[in-house]
């Protein structure tokens, strides 16, 4: 190994990687227990992802319509096409209510009702009467920047306890010894050092990989290093074939247009000025369920019913809405209409088409945030010290297909329940054995190939392939011609990997090193995605088959896990198995909800 690395080293009772919401509500809590804690995150913290969020946040509070958990139970595993796991769903809508009042207590600054309670949205598939209807209002908002508010809240919530903040320091890799995680080696980008974090437990709370698509609603740092760490771990990723598109991303710019916008009253129309939706969703209409309105447009589209000269996008439409209501409860993307498109939402349609926006899949975890895999006949052993929460996590409470507004419910109860289970299985200042010899060696090759290579393909050729062929391959809708193709063409892609070439070898500021390192990480999920996508012979949630319109629950009510081998182009098998879903809830409180029909 080139002995040009500086190493520092450190020793916490626990790490937490990433610090948006999740990982944020994390280091809170696993500091508030008096662990010695550090968060490490690529940016700083009120710039993560969860800034982006707009909507809202669900839980059954009842200010502005009747509501109880059990309704939002029951529309999560329906929304879920239940393949999510009723225990850790029933786990989160319960705790939804008593998360939504401690963030504002932290100083959430929520949108109020006129007697002073949380102002609640309607959102798509959330209903009352155990799906029964009309919509409930659950969505918890601060007019239309409630990421942008909580992540503020939590960050500021954060420092008020002894954790240790690393920011800008970028993780490279896991330190893992006879199956367990010890700790992880980042990358300081300011300095050029590297940093070894020796720890009892590590929390990936990186997000998702939205970026392995060419249009997408993800910031250019959403890459779920998280997720590439954990595969060259030779750990499972689940249920990576289920990719949510949204459906109102602004047309051309992929910039997001809440749901929130629809729950107060917007519609779609096609060319024809048809408010489609009541043909598709006949009683929820435009607040179906994402995946449902999504493949709705896309058909629309298809069909030569689309807007424009190329008819590839759709109209939403809030110019019926009293402009004094948009100023107050959608400010942000009037802002963005104009900004993006040019359009004035008082007076104009906005052209919207449906971009990807979330991934259902991620790293395989239980209701308390311990990451799980499959090991001498059990499904849900658990893998020491290794924590995942947020996008990040395979939890699986959105399974096929994730209802609006349950992300955000999901970051915090999660974040939450993983510094709860570390404060009853760690005590502060428990001693640490040595870490194995050459645990650096990994992470330290990887970074030395990279920062020499000298390829003929740049990063950004490498890395538009990879988008082009995702979007093209592993779209709204699938068929086994077009999976099998993309299969091929995507193990293509990641092989060129080896042609890498980079210009700048220097440590500091290496933005070409740091986007490369990225995209080892993306490719190994968008090969696992893929091969997912082309393995499931079904339809369900967001993973529409036309050749298998329909949902298949005797062969495929399961979780796909994948495991990859090799990172930079070198190898590339991909494995895949099965975790059976868990058909059973936490308590006696509520019934299993069997499988039905879907429909909106």
């Amino acid at each position: 190994m080139p002995a040009a690395y500086q190493i520092i080293d450190h020793t916490y009772d626990a790490v937490v990687v990433g610090a948006g919401g999740s990982g944020l509500r994390a280091t809170m809590g696993i500091a508030e227990s008096g662990l010695k804690t550090a968060c490490i995150t690529k940016v700083f913290p009120t710039r993560s992802h969860t800034v982006a969020a707009q909507g809202g946040i669900a839980a059954s509070l009842g200010n502005n319509s009747p509501d109880h958990w059990s309704w939002h139970m029951y529309d999560t595993v329906k929304g879920s096409d239940w393949l999510g796991d009723q225990d850790a769903i029933e786990y989160m809508v319960r705790e939804a209510p008593a998360a939504v009042y401690e963030l504002e207590h932290a100083g959430v600054p929520f949108s109020r009702n006129e007697n002073g309670t949380i102002y609640q949205r309607p959102f798509g598939g959330h209903m009352q009467n155990m799906g029964d209807g009309p919509p409930v209002q659950r969505t918890c908002a601060a007019a239309d920047r409630t990421g942008h508010a909580m992540l503020h809240a939590l960050y500021q919530q954060s420092l008020k306890y002894d954790a240790d903040f690393y920011v800008e320091y970028f993780a490279l890799d896991l330190i893992m010894e006879n199956g367990a995680c010890r700790g992880v080696i980042a990358l300081n980008m300011e300095t050029g050092a590297i940093h070894r974090f020796r720890a009892h437990a590590v929390v990936l709370a990186t997000g998702g990989g939205g970026r392995v698509y060419q249009s997408a609603t993800s910031a250019h740092t959403c890459t779920g290093d998280g997720n590439g760490m954990v595969l060259r771990a030779g750990l499972p990723l689940q249920d990576m074939e289920f990719v949510q598109f949204h459906p109102t991303g602004i047309y051309g710019a992929g910039v997001l247009i809440t749901e929130g916008a629809r729950g107060e009253g917007g519609y779609l129309t096609n060319s024809e000025g048809e408010r489609f939706m009541e043909r598709y969703a006949p009683s929820a209409k435009d607040l179906a369920s994402r995946d449902v309105v999504s493949r709705s447009m896309a058909a629309e589209m298809r069909e030569g019913r689309g807007v424009g000269k190329d008819k590839d996008h759709i109209f939403l439409h809030l110019d019926h809405i009293d402009p004094k209501v948009l100023a107050e409860r959608l400010p942000g993307i009037t802002e963005t209409g104009k900004i993006f498109a040019g359009v004035d939402l008082t007076r104009q349609p906005l052209p919207v088409t449906p971009t990807v926006h979330y991934n259902m899949g991620g790293i395989p975890t239980n209701y308390h945030g311990e990451v799980v895999h499959l090991k001498d006949g059990n499904p849900d052993a658990i893998v020491p010290g290794l924590f995942a929460v947020g996008e990040a996590a395979c939890v699986s409470v959105h399974g096929a297909n994730r209802l609006g507004s349950n992300s955000l419910i999901d970051l915090v109860v999660f974040g939450r329940a993983t510094g709860l289970r570390l404060k009853e299985t760690l005590k502060p200042n428990t001693s640490h054995n040595a870490l194995p010899k050459g645990s650096e060696e990994m992470a330290l090759a990887r970074l030395d190939h990279f920062r020499n290579a000298a390829g003929a393909s740049p990063t950004s050729k490498i890395r538009a392939e990879m988008q082009r062929t995702m979007q093209r391959h592993a779209a709204v809708f699938r068929d086994s011609a077009l999976l099998a193709e993309g299969v091929t063409k995507i193990d293509a892609i990641y092989q060129s990997m080896q042609d890498i070439g980079i210009k700048d070898r220097s440590l500091i500021w290496n933005t070409d090193l740091v986007e490369t390192l990225e995209l080892d990480n993306l490719i190994s999920q968008a090969v696992v995605t893929m091969r997912g996508a082309e393995n499931r012979k079904e339809s369900r949630g967001a993973h529409m088959h036309e050749d298998f319109p329909e949902r298949d629950d005797a062969n495929w009510m399961k979780h796909t896990t994948a495991t990859f081998d090799g990172w930079g182009g070198k190898g590339g098998a991909c494995t895949l198995d099965y975790r059976p879903v868990h058909d059973y809830t936490l308590t006696d409180d509520v019934e299993y909800i069997k499988p039905k029909k879907r429909v909106y």
